[in-house]
């Protein structure tokens, strides 16, 4: 039972990081207030991880293995309620590490392993989206004219990849709150969504309308 001690600490560690990583951002939490946080000492902390930066390799490590298994799912999307169900749920992925997108840049010039590892990210989201429009046009849902599809595909991209950024800038001291969680996710999907709009097929335009119907209206902020 004493062998799973550290692995309970190192957790435990994580969990707590990016509660504060999320709540201050990544620059404005030091090791010390994390072991203070965790009433451990930094000792103890820094027996686990030795440096700030190898927290965040660690959950960026976390947040792309939780994005790249959802993903995985995207070529298996025929219709807007399967789109949007994969939409809202690598917005909530987003969510959940939103610490990184709030200082991506940052982060990137700072720390080589999420540099690298975000860009081959980014491109198998690429591919995941394409894949996912790919199928959607095969199934009838929607119609894409010559070099439609990959102007689609890059805007799609652009809105989920900084759709947290601009909930950020449009509102910087409540956007990140939990508290807001449900309202961002589905203006992030509703706005993702939007965007196929002209290419939808007349019954899946209807279709896309009666789920946002079906679903709270986001709020302006």
């Amino acid at each position: 039972m004493a062998k799973k001690a550290p692995r309970r600490t190192a957790e435990r560690i994580l969990e707590t990081t990016l509660e504060l990583f999320n709540r201050f951002g990544e620059p404005n939490v030091s090791t010390t207030a994390i072991s203070a946080e965790l009433r451990i000492s930094p000792g103890n902390l820094y027996y686990h991880y030795p440096a700030k930066d190898e927290l965040v390799t660690a959950l960026y490590a976390r947040y792309e293995a939780e994005l790249s298994e959802l993903l995985e799912s995207a070529a298996g999307v025929r219709d807007v309620e399967d789109a949007r169900l994969l939409l809202h749920a690598v917005l909530e992925r987003i969510w959940q590490y939103r610490f990184l997108y709030r200082d991506l840049n940052d982060l990137m010039s700072r720390n080589r392993h999420v540099e690298t590892h975000f860009r081959e990210l980014l491109a198998r989201k690429a591919g995941a989206v394409r894949a996912m429009l790919r199928g959607m046009e095969q199934a009838g849902s929607l119609r894409f004219g010559p070099r439609e599809l990959d102007t689609v595909a890059d805007n799609l991209m652009v809105a989920v990849t900084y759709w947290l950024s601009f909930e950020y800038v449009r509102d910087p001291r409540h956007a990140l709150e939990p508290s807001n969680a449900r309202t961002m996710l589905l203006r992030g999907a509703q706005h993702v969504l939007g965007l196929l709009g002209p290419y939808l097929a007349d019954g899946q335009r209807l279709h896309l309308q009666a789920l946002d119907d079906s679903h709270e209206p986001a709020d302006a902020t």
